[in-house]
């Protein structure tokens, strides 16, 4: 137990400081913009910047893969057991996607009370009307996109570069063929009602109403399924 809290000590406070050099860049970044563009129209007024979030995807989604490529290796050279490792990567996610959905949700939320005309990932589809639940969904997109791209460099690590490449081509092939039923085969009651399932998995009711649940549940299960395929991917991952 003592040396699992210290791995999860490890991991958290090591990614913790790159989060303040990321939000620093991402800010100073929007800071010069925002004067530039105000400057040569002559107002600040008006300026539109939006979805400030998906650059944390990017962020989260880097981590994801970092949690393998490098801490792996070490740790397992010091005798830490993959189940350990998988426990403290996966507090690690929690933690780091957990602090940055904060970030996220209270500066969007700053940000549009002074412009407007700032649209945020979340508000853009439910409105600023509960911030817990801007956190909370934040929080478990954050973590599923981590978790995805864990298992996806777990499945990279295990098959080889070679064989991965196949399995993406055969991924994007699967997903051409997918959008090829929906706009040739399928029909048009087919469609609209599987549309109708993806609006309900994500909130949006028949009548019109919002329901949370549908959106927290989801997001659940999709990281529970890549989670528990990346713990049973890493039991069977040699260090190479």
């Amino acid at each position: 137990m003592k040396n699992l809290k210290s791995v999860i000590q490890y991991e958290c406070l090591t990614s913790l400081k790159y989060i303040w050099i990321f939000y620093a860049i991402q800010y100073t970044i929007i800071g010069l913009i925002t004067i530039i563009i105000g400057m040569s129209m002559g107002t600040f007024e008006n300026l539109g910047i939006a979805g400030l979030e998906m650059n944390t995807f990017v962020y989260v989604g880097v981590l994801g893969i970092y949690g393998f490529t490098e801490d792996f290796k070490m740790l397992i050279q010091n005798g830490f057991t993959r189940k350990m490792i998988f426990t403290a990567t996966l507090s690690m996610f929690c933690f780091i996607c957990g602090t940055m959905a904060l970030i996220d949700t209270l500066v969007g939320n700053l940000i549009h009370h002074f412009n407007s005309n700032y649209i945020s990932l979340y508000s853009s589809l439910y409105g600023y009307e509960n911030i817990f639940m801007n956190w909370l969904l934040l929080f478990l997109a954050y973590i599923s996109i981590c978790c995805l791209l864990y298992f996806v460099i777990l499945v990279i690590n295990k098959v080889g570069k070679a064989v991965s490449i196949y399995l993406s081509i055969t991924v994007v092939g699967l997903l051409s063929l997918i959008v090829a039923l929906f706009r040739f085969v399928f029909s048009t009651e087919l469609v609209s009602n599987i549309l109708d399932v993806i609006a309900m998995a994500i909130g949006f009711m028949e009548d019109g109403t919002m329901n949370y649940f549908f959106p927290v549940l989801t997001l659940s299960i999709l990281i529970s399924i890549f989670a528990l395929a990346s713990f049973a991917m890493i039991r069977r991952t040699e260090l190479k």
